[in-house]
């Protein structure tokens, strides 16, 4: 404790000992004419600054003793035990780190829990296809290569989401923007969910136009898109309901909506329903949802600068809309986009009919 009060107090001994030696040079040159007040002067000067120290000394006697003990927990780091203008400063900006650091912590561990509850729910849903094609190779006779499919598409929408939540935290490193056509990227997503939507026997309805272009991450937006319509199209029970794609843009502004006509969401669970892990009402009866696919698309919205909109009403089904501000994008080509609409929807239709009905019948009876 000495040893360091010394070492902090080093530069004023120096000084005040050149003082004293300054004063003393100056008796010198006056030719020592008077000994006794040279001498007086020397020994007050000394007797000041020793007593300065050791004033300051017990001042700063406890602010040494916190400083220099090992501390056994964090909040020791933060006593209030100064007194001094330059203590209480250096404890209010301790303070204030000890703070970024619980902040920081908390995210950090509130990240890994995410990570881990995630990861244990995954694994545990994964195993349901994994033993749905245990089961059908078990079985004798031709396999049914559609049950297959729709199993190894789970499997595959499983091994996407958990891909992206772990890439979420290095987000802006994965990150491209770019001028992407909101037509040919629905369209190519509704294309690669096409078994799903025959299995369903649910089919889409595209009304937007060509050259409806945005600003955005192409591969985390189909990411996105890919969720709402797999939602959609998760809690649509009924046959022969449509899946509705419609983009708006006008004055530099573009919004996407996606709208089903399946169950609904319980007004009690819309505040919840993009918070991580809530599977709400709807999804303890499919039994199939993790919570984390609104999470995820809100999460990527807000980090792409998207404003992410939810409203639904139950039994009447749910429209997801994302919102792209400031765009250079424009309208057009009205006929030619309803022509290709019913194109995609007569298509989906007849290859749903009957070997959508049939595959989906297979797969119940299996199970």
């Amino acid at each position: 404790m000495f040893r360091l009060f010394f070492r902090e107090h080093a530069a004023f001994i120096v000084f005040q000992a050149v003082l004293v030696a300054f004063i003393m040079a100056l008796y010198w040159l006056d030719g020592f004419r008077n000994v006794d007040t040279a001498i007086y002067s020397f020994v007050i000067s000394t007797l000041l600054v020793i007593t300065f120290l050791a004033a300051r000394f017990v001042k700063r006697y406890h602010f040494y003793q916190k400083i220099l003990a090992i501390p056994d927990r964090m909040e020791h780091a933060i006593q209030r035990e100064a007194r001094s203008p330059e203590q209480l400063q250096s404890e209010k900006y301790l303070q204030e780190l000890y703070r970024l650091y619980q902040n920081e912590a908390q995210a950090l561990y509130a990240s890994q829990n995410r990570h881990l509850q995630f990861m244990n729910q995954w694994v545990h849903q994964m195993k349901t296809p994994l033993s749905v094609m245990q089961l059908l190779l078990q079985e004798e006779g031709e396999l049914d290569k559609n049950s297959v499919r729709e199993e190894v598409d789970r499997l595959k929408s499983g091994l996407d989401t958990v891909l992206m939540n772990a890439r979420l935290d290095t987000f802006e490193d994965d990150m491209q923007i770019e001028q992407v056509s909101l037509r040919a990227m629905v369209s190519e997503i509704v294309t690669e969910n096409k078994r799903l939507f025959i299995s369903k026997r649910v089919y889409p309805e595209i009304d937007m136009a060509e050259d409806c272009v945005v600003a955005t991450d192409r591969k985390w937006m189909k990411f996105i898109v890919g969720q709402f319509l797999t939602n959609a199209l998760k809690y649509t029970f009924e046959p022969n309901k449509k899946v509705y794609l419609h983009a708006e843009c006008a004055d530099g502004n573009a919004v996407l909506t996606i709208r089903d006509e399946g169950i609904g969401i319980p007004s009690s669970d819309l505040p919840r329903i993009t918070k991580a892990f809530f599977t709400g009402e709807n999804g303890r009866k499919t039994g199939e949802s993790t919570g984390m696919g609104l999470y995820l698309a809100k999460e990527v919205c807000d980090k792409l600068g998207h404003k992410l909109t939810i409203s639904s009403e139950r039994g009447q089904g749910t429209a997801v809309s994302v919102s792209f501000f400031n765009q250079d994008s424009t309208t057009g080509g009205q006929d030619d986009v309803v022509i290709e609409n019913r194109r995609s929807d007569e298509s989906v239709r007849r290859e749903g009919h009957p070997s959508g009905v049939e595959s989906t019948e297979l797969r119940s009876g299996k199970r």
